[in-house]
């Protein structure tokens, strides 16, 4: 509130007349709104105001709030001609993760990556000391040392690396490593993993930090990250398809999905990214009659079966009522992209929605 009330403040300042009233319509309507909150929801809390009216002389400050689907870590303020939508979208985007080891002699660092976000788990250190130029036994005595140590700093990794693949184990698509050095090469042939971890790739990074290092690691992983992506596309698909072929554990279209998940009996959700279906509430302006539709994309009906006009009452995006809905029940939610033969499949064939079942009733 005190950032909002200091901008709406500094706001004061533009020369434009017709932007100056928008922004400080836009905070006004934020801070007006955020009275209604006693806490922030425990995933944050994402809002989005401004004039959203073509016309000039006639200003419309509309006001949007989202809680994601998962915690937001930063705290962002914008002011722009457009929406920033991106960290919400990553978010979207993000229906894996990736356990990440980050290595190098001196020290180890350990998190979850999912979508473009990374939590940091543990950090390990080698305590080894450094090599002495003494001869004789000394010399040895101290290669044994650090051999030892070695051989410790390699397993707190191991530990800290298998902790996080037992507490991820359903969701976890993989291990990525990166650092400077052979260090990582050696650690992997030391055997301290779990059998089951699968090492999807090992890249060479300069820096070991969760703020240089994993960025750089991201970057130099965004060919691999974005093959994993289509290999679990391709395998829910087929899964799906499967069981449509053989009348078994899956559905398609709106009615059939939204039904399903009324009944809690489903197990995971598939979206087509470029689905739009919206719920529409009509009123004719003849009969006076109200019905209500699913439309797909920006389509409106204009008459009603007596001749008269249809005037709309409401609507809503049925998406965003779908995956509110499949959170709430803990369902596991697929989003196909619209580039992919997935994604075309699922929205020519299955008309962009889908379900695996719990049980056939």
């Amino acid at each position: 509130m005190g950032k909002l009330k200091e901008e709406h403040g500094q706001a004061g300042n533009i020369k434009s007349k017709s932007t100056r009233q928008n922004v400080q319509g836009a905070l006004d309507k934020i801070i007006q709104f955020l009275r209604l909150y006693k806490k922030v929801p425990s995933n944050g809390l994402a809002i989005f105001a401004g004039n959203v009216s073509n016309i000039q002389s006639n200003p419309q400050i509309e006001l949007f709030k989202i809680e994601p689907l998962s915690p937001i870590k930063s705290n962002i303020y914008r002011c722009d001609s457009e929406f920033m939508l991106e960290p919400l979208q990553a978010m979207m985007e993000a229906n894996d993760l990736y356990i990440v080891l980050l290595m190098d002699g001196k020290e180890a660092n350990t998190g979850i990556l999912k979508g473009t976000r990374f939590d940091s788990d543990k950090n390990v250190r080698n305590f080894a000391p450094s090599k002495t130029s003494k001869g004789g036994q000394s010399a040895a005595r101290y290669e044994r040392v650090i051999e030892a140590e070695v051989t410790d700093y390699y397993n707190r990794i191991g530990d800290a690396v298998n902790d996080l693949y037992l507490k991820h184990a359903k969701k976890s698509s993989g291990l990525i490593v990166g650092g400077p050095g052979p260090n990582k090469e050696s650690f992997l042939k030391s055997g301290k993993l779990n059998y089951q971890i699968k090492v999807l790739g090992i890249f060479d990074t300069g820096y070991t930090d969760e703020h240089t290092g994993i960025k750089e690691l991201m970057d130099k992983a965004k060919d691999l990250l974005s093959q994993q992506a289509m290999i679990k596309e391709r395998a829910v698909m087929e899964k799906f398809m499967a069981e449509i072929g053989r009348n078994g554990l899956a559905v398609f279209g709106y009615e059939k999905v939204k039904a399903a998940l009324d009944s809690g009996n489903v197990s995971r959700l598939l979206i087509g990214e470029d689905l739009e279906l919206t719920k529409v509430k009509y009123k004719c302006t003849n009969c006076k009659q109200e019905l209500e539709e699913i439309e797909e994309g920006n389509f409106r009906r204009s008459k009603h079966d007596c001749g008269g006009n249809l005037e709309v009452v409401s609507q809503g995006d049925v998406i965003e009522e779908l995956i509110e809905q499949a959170e709430k029940g803990g369902v596991e939610m697929v989003f196909m992209a619209s580039d992919s033969a997935q994604g075309k499949q699922l929205m020519l064939g299955f008309k962009g929605i889908g379900a695996m079942l719990r049980y056939r009733r």
